[in-house]
């Protein structure tokens, strides 16, 4: 059993050696700055889908076919390039009736629909495309979204105006902690931007005129830094 002199003297020598040990983890202040920038979308992108019904499996399809080659026809015409619309749903389903007497569900029809996504370039011509989508006979359009597809070039001013935020933030716990900033340990970024927004719509074949509204979305950057604190000079 050890002595309690020789116990103090184990414990005068940890104390001594845990400044040593902070010497080699420099203290740091670390904080995170935001800043945000507003900015007109340039791409939209919409699905548009037509769907039939008939007694066969053969007429639903052939029906649909004829229907989505009209509305193919019809983005062409409208000066949408082939490689902005994409089929992205195909579908053909058999219909349920019901048997009362029996409780049976006969099938009574099918299903065929065709879904095809658009990207419009131009979203000042938004309105119109869902127009004409409507008048080929495309009955259900939805999904609409508006993007900035250069949003990382116009985050550059953000992202200065971000560490900015951070190092005023920082000098503010530096002023509380009685301490003074040092150079930056380190940075990252954290937060991509974010879409304006994505909602769905059905529009009807005799609908009016569509009214869309792209509005202008918010870009956020987000920065983590650290910064290295000394004491105060006196």
């Amino acid at each position: 059993m050890k002595k309690p002199a020789a116990l103090a003297a184990i414990f005068a020598a940890a104390l001594l050696a845990t400044p040593a040990l902070a010497d080699d983890f420099p203290s740091a202040i670390s904080v995170s700055g935001e800043a945000t920038v507003s900015a007109a979308p340039d791409l939209a992108q919409i699905d548009a889908g037509v769907a039939n019904d008939a007694k066969t499996a053969k007429e639903a399809s052939d029906a649909n076919n004829a229907a989505m080659g009209k509305v193919l026809l019809a983005l062409k015409g409208a000066g949408i390039a082939e490689k902005d619309y994409q089929t992205s749903r195909l579908s053909l389903q058999p219909q349920y009736g019901q048997n009362k007497s029996t409780g049976a569900s006969p099938v009574v029809g099918f299903r065929a629909s065709n879904r095809v996504t658009v990207k419009i370039r131009d979203v000042t011509k938004v309105a119109g495309i869902i127009d004409t989508l409507v008048g080929a006979g495309a009955n259900d359009i939805g999904n609409i979204s508006f993007e900035v597809t250069h949003a990382s070039k116009l985050l550059d001013d953000a992202r200065e105006q971000a560490v900015a935020d951070a190092r005023r933030k920082a000098e503010i716990y530096a002023r509380a902690a009685g301490v003074t900033l040092g150079a930056p340990l380190s940075v990252s970024e954290g937060s991509a931007p974010m879409p304006l927004f994505k909602s769905r719509m059905a529009v009807a074949p005799m609908a009016t005129p569509a009214a869309v509204a792209p509005g202008e979305e918010t870009l956020s950057v987000t920065v983590n830094v650290s910064w290295a604190i000394k004491p105060k000079e006196q």
